[in-house]
């Protein structure tokens, strides 16, 4: 191995730190779905609207593994307000090309009654590995996420954030739970799409690494005996993105509505900057691998109405006490980083939170067309 191997390790794991707009920077992923409105079913016409963007919304729109979803990716934004004024542009110039090809656009965890059987793979060379890795696992139904990335100006820090966050997951994907449906029924699930994606393989909430060089010697092993490809065929709950300079977290159900996704963002942000600066998760929870899994599933399962574990004092705990102490814990980090005002619509998710609103819209509805319908109907605001 030559001194400069030595020195930086793989070139995939050379870390792109020194953001311009300073640290705490913010971009924001999410994977909405295709709809034929005369069915309200999911319409597998990806390649079909992808070269009907403008220009400038091409660069920031992509296929993903099922043909009838997309991911919406914004630019680097200094603030939450940034972030999340690109992705309601966006979403509004898709509903103007998807006019054209008289087709909608909705964002929930799942489709609420889409079937494997009537799903098929987008043509990427991508997807197609994919396809190719996990056979018939990539035909299950699809799934729509939430991704926010936040600047890390190094990989020690990226790696002490990416560890010390697993513990404070369960509560993101709590808040964000979207997808109480699941092949035309209620699922008793608040977040069906979590265990759904479950199926693919490396995914879930990884374990502390320590230190880089351990994180990656691990993914470098995966990626010379040929496991994976590259490094974003981990799809973890979080990890770090080398080549981005940015820790990711990927674990919240995307959001039917803009201003909701805005409080999601800022919450993820603020714990990032808490975690980076002041450290507020504890030792024993972050050595609690079991206990993190078990919170992941119990948040998956119940929403906002979950009772996860805390490990240090050994009691089951309400999600709606632990919201407002982290809340506390934060409010000065997002001052500084210019999003308190989006970090108080975390309340709100907690009054009247995404998954309840559906159900509550199926209650009231002749069928799960027309919740697809109401969806689609939040889709530009």
């Amino acid at each position: 191995m030559s001194e400069v191997a030595e020195r930086t390790g793989p070139a995939w794991s050379e870390w792109a730190g020194g953001h311009a707009l300073g640290p705490y920077t913010l971009g924001v992923e999410e994977e909405a779905m295709l709809l034929d409105p005369r069915t309200w079913a999911l319409a597998h016409r990806i390649d079909e609207l992808l070269p009907r963007l403008p220009a400038e919304t091409q660069e920031k729109v992509s296929a993903e593994t099922h043909g009838s979803a997309f991911e919406v990716q914004t630019g680097v934004a200094a603030t939450v307000a940034d972030a999340v004024s690109e992705l309601r542009a966006l979403r509004r110039q898709l509903e103007r090309t998807l006019g054209t090809l008289g087709l909608r656009a909705a964002v929930s965890g799942t489709h609420p009654f889409a079937i494997w059987q009537e799903i098929a793979v987008s043509g990427g060379e991508r997807y197609q590995f994919v396809y190719g890795s996990m056979r018939e696992l990539a035909r299950r139904e699809p799934t729509f996420a939430l991704h926010v990335h936040v600047g890390i100006p190094d990989p020690e820090t990226a790696i002490r954030v990416s560890d010390r966050i697993r513990t404070h997951l369960p509560v993101l994907l709590a808040l964000s739970a979207n997808s109480p449906f699941w092949q035309g029924r209620d699922s008793g699930l608040a977040s069906a799409r979590t265990p759904l994606f479950q199926a693919f393989p490396r995914v879930g909430i990884p374990r502390a690494f320590g230190d880089y060089s351990s994180y990656v010697e691990t993914v470098d092993l995966l990626i010379r005996t040929e496991a994976v490809p590259e490094s974003t065929f981990l799809w973890w709950d979080v990890r770090p993105q080398p080549a981005l300079g940015t820790v990711e977290i990927r674990i919240m159900d995307a959001q039917t509505r803009c201003g909701d996704t805005a409080a999601l963002v800022a919450f993820a942000a603020a714990i990032v900057k808490l975690e980076a600066e002041e450290g507020y998760a504890t030792e024993t929870a972050i050595a609690s691998q079991e206990v993190i899994a078990e919170n992941r599933f119990l948040a998956a399962r119940d929403g906002v109405d979950a009772e996860l574990i805390d490990p240090d004092r050994e009691v089951r705990v309400p999600v709606a006490r632990l919201v407002p102490d982290l809340l506390d814990a934060c409010r000065g980090h997002a001052e500084e980083i210019g999003c308190d005002a989006e970090l108080s619509g975390v309340v709100d998710l907690l009054a009247d939170p995404p998954a309840k609103r559906q159900l509550e819209t199926a209650r009231n509805a002749p069928s799960l067309g027309r919740l697809v319908e109401r969806l689609a109907d939040r889709f530009g605001e």
